[in-house]
Formats: C-alpha cells, sequence, structure tokens
C-alpha cells in the first residue's frame, strides 16, 4: 500500500514475514532477522540462513551503529520527487554486528562522505505507515 501525498518509492508487496523489520524501522529501534541455530544475522530477510540452512529465526535489535564501506553520490536522480534532493549519498554500510546495509545518508554533505567514516542509524517517518532507514554521521 503506498500513500499518494508521498511521491518516493515505497515498499509494495512484502512478504508477511519481512513486517517484523518495517514494524522495528516504525518503532526507531531496528531489528534483523537472527538464525535460531547458529545466531548469524539476517540481513536482507531471507527464509533460510545462508550459513546453515535453517529456517528458525528470531529478530534481534542491533547496534545501529558502523562505518561507510563504500558509497556513491548521486546527482542525476531516477525520478523528479529524488531529484529535488540530489546531490545526495548513498551508502553502504558495514554495521557493527557483521553485516552490511545501504540506505541514504542524511544531514551531511555528501562531498564529506568519506570510507571509513563512522556512522549511526537514522529513521525517516514519511508516512503514518512507513518509516525508512537511513544513515547519518556518528
Amino acid at each position: 500500500m503506498t500513500d499518494i501525498a508521498y511521491a518516493k518509492l515505497l515498499p509494495e508487496g512484502i512478504p508477511s514475514w519481512h513486517q517484523p523489520y518495517w514494524d522495528s524501522l516504525k518503532a526507531h529501534s531496528v531489528k534483523v532477522q537472527k538464525c535460531s541455530s547458529c545466531g548469524a544475522l539476517r540481513y536482507v530477510p531471507k527464509e533460510i540462513c545462508n550459513k546453515c540452512l535453517s529456517t528458525a529465526y528470531s529478530w534481534a535489535p542491533i547496534r545501529p551503529t558502523g562505518e561507510v564501506y563504500t558509497y556513491t553520490i548521486v546527482r542525476r536522480a531516477p525520478t523528479a520527487a529524488y531529484q529535488a534532493e540530489a546531490p545526495y549519498a548513498l551508502v553502504h554500510v558495514a554495521m557493527d554486528d557483521g553485516f552490511r546495509m545501504i540506505a541514504a545518508m542524511k544531514n551531511a554533505d555528501p562531498e564529506s562522505v568519506r570510507i571509513g567514516q563512522r556512522v549511526k542509524v537514522a529513521y525517516e517517518d514519511v508516512t503514518p505507515q512507513w518509516t525508512l532507514l537511513q544513515f547519518e554521521p556518528a
């Protein structure tokens, strides 16, 4: 379900077993899947653990910090709604819990983003139904 007042892309058709992730963003306390067999953290949510092939999992909070692994500066955005914010940085972050996440960087000049830069999770409440994960300088 999308919100017409919000012009950017929102999730559509997500499986019900992904919903706890989105609910955690709305609560401003990001959680990811944790394998019940081997303890591996799974992001993006998966039906099967890629380490031990178990299908058992729970949802666990993570440390909301990491460092920029790589990034790109978007100067020509995919739609007019995103172009209004260009240039902006998309960062690929090595989280302190040992996996990677990708999101936009907020509260930073895109030209100041650097590999190895410490960042923390930030949340953008874009509609009453949806909160998006972002990063900001730590």
